[in-house]
């Protein structure tokens, strides 16, 4: 059945993964998937030319820094984010380019000049994902002799963070004079040095480029752990969430907005944005001969593989498939914490056995999989029950994209859930967000709020 009417100056917010080949093993040998697709910088445009046409707020680029032989092919070969999206800023106009970057192994002033400058590039529609990286492998590669523990790693995050902004406020947004006639190219006390100097980080600045059209980029983060989720409240503008269920989504988003009360901030300007693997048909007919196609991609073999992800590429094998999901400790605990625990609590409550577990993390359910008008339906339940304030759009089949933002995208737009037209040119516009008032100057001005 049809949902209609319209939310008041409301609506979903929507990003695309650009994920080339796949999240998963076995989406490249799709018959009609591009197997170069992760280093193939012509599907990259071609997906964020559809999600700007239907006029998704971003598209969004993950990534890690660790893989070993049994990796997903997407995480052998792939694009660096930022590099990416700075070619793909060229290509747009309106749409949000977000890219994941580690606090762990990168330091503030880098990553504050490179987001900056993705700022610049693509007149201030940057975003940047935040995450702590839980793979251990990844210590080898950048000369460490461990991989910091879970609870240390929030805390190079938030030291980390707090460093990137201040570096962000370098300048002051009128400090650039560039008076030909004086000779003045920046008004002195309109620049400021950050001198940070904490736990983990020393940092003098100040930053080498000035602040972008939107003050700052757009956080985004993941949170799921206890660490995860106070840490996303207190700074994320936006959170990418996995949840089971609508009522797990409702569960969360209530979760986080209390939790972004009690740091001070205004929970409505925080966003709940949900992953998804939405599979759609134009009939029931071709939405079952889809999602068997989906399932097909994916062998127990490879799942298995997959299911270790998140517990620090734990080997699996090594138990029987048919008999109840090993007892693994904290196994997973110093990794993916929140991952791990949510797959280790569902094994228990629902007596699983491993086959079960893995197939259930690895192949897509049922949620989103329907013809156009049950998608949308689901979306817009989810949407005004709480559970979401919008969607990260993940796409098994190489033309999920294409058939959500064609069949789906239209009836959102005609519920009055979707913009039809982008009202505002940056990120922060697109997510109603205000433009920070640079830390040194005395206030914002007027013309600088989003209405």
């Amino acid at each position: 059945m049809s949902k209609q009417g319209h939310l008041k100056q409301r609506h979903l917010k929507l990003g695309a993964m650009v994920h080339g080949v796949g999240h998963g093993w076995g989406e490249w040998r799709h018959p009609d998937a591009l197997a170069d697709a992760s280093v193939n910088f012509g599907f990259y445009k071609q997906q964020t030319r559809l999600a700007e046409a239907a006029k998704f707020d971003f598209v969004f680029i993950a990534d890690s820094l660790h893989i070993h032989e049994k990796s997903s092919p997407h995480y052998l070969n792939r694009f660096e984010p930022l590099t990416v999206l700075s070619a793909l800023a060229a290509t747009t106009e309106h749409i949000g380019l977000v890219a994941t970057v580690t606090v762990s192994y990168t330091e503030p002033f880098q990553v504050a000049r490179q987001f900056a400058s993705l700022d610049h590039i693509s007149g201030g529609r940057a975003g940047w994902n935040i995450v702590t990286s839980w793979l251990s492998g990844t210590a080898d590669n950048f000369g460490k002799s461990e991989h910091p523990p879970h609870a240390v790693r929030y805390r190079i995050a938030k030291e980390h963070v707090s460093v990137v902004r201040g570096l962000w406020d370098s300048w002051e947004d009128d400090a650039f004079t560039r008076n030909k006639q004086s000779g003045e190219f920046f008004a002195p006390d309109k620049l400021h040095a950050l001198n940070h100097q904490g736990e983990f980080f020393k940092v003098k600045g100040p930053l080498n480029i000035a602040r972008s059209r939107q003050g700052q980029p757009v956080l985004f983060q993941a949170g799921t752990s206890e660490d995860g989720r106070n840490f996303a409240a207190e700074y994320s503008d936006a959170i990418f969430v996995h949840v089971e269920s609508l009522q797990d989504g409702i569960a969360y988003s209530a979760d986080l907005k209390k939790r972004a009360s009690g740091f001070g901030r205004d929970p409505q300007t925080l966003s709940i944005l949900p992953g998804i693997r939405p599979i759609v048909g134009r009939d029931q007919a071709e939405v079952e001969a889809r999602f068997q196609q989906a399932v097909e991609l994916v062998s127990i073999e490879d799942a298995i593989v997959a299911l270790g992800r998140p517990f620090n590429d734990h080997d699996f094998t090594q138990y029987p498939l048919d008999e109840p999901f090993p007892e693994l400790g904290d196994l997973g605990a110093n990794s993916q914490k929140g991952g791990s625990d949510r797959i280790k609590r569902l094994a228990r409550e629902q007596q699983l056995s491993l086959r079960e577990v893995a197939l259930w993390f690895s192949r897509p359910n049922r949620d989103f999989v329907g013809t156009p008008e049950q998608v949308a339906d689901a979306l817009q339940t989810w949407f005004e029950q709480g559970a979401a304030d919008g969607f990260i759009i993940n796409s098994l089949l190489p033309d999920g994209l294409q058939y959500f933002t064609e069949l789906v995208v239209p009836i959102l737009q005609q519920r009055g859930l979707l913009r039809t037209e982008y009202s505002g040119a940056t990120l922060r516009e697109h997510f109603g967000l205000a433009k920070p008032a640079n830390r040194y100057s005395a206030a914002t001005r007027p013309e600088d709020a989003v209405a």
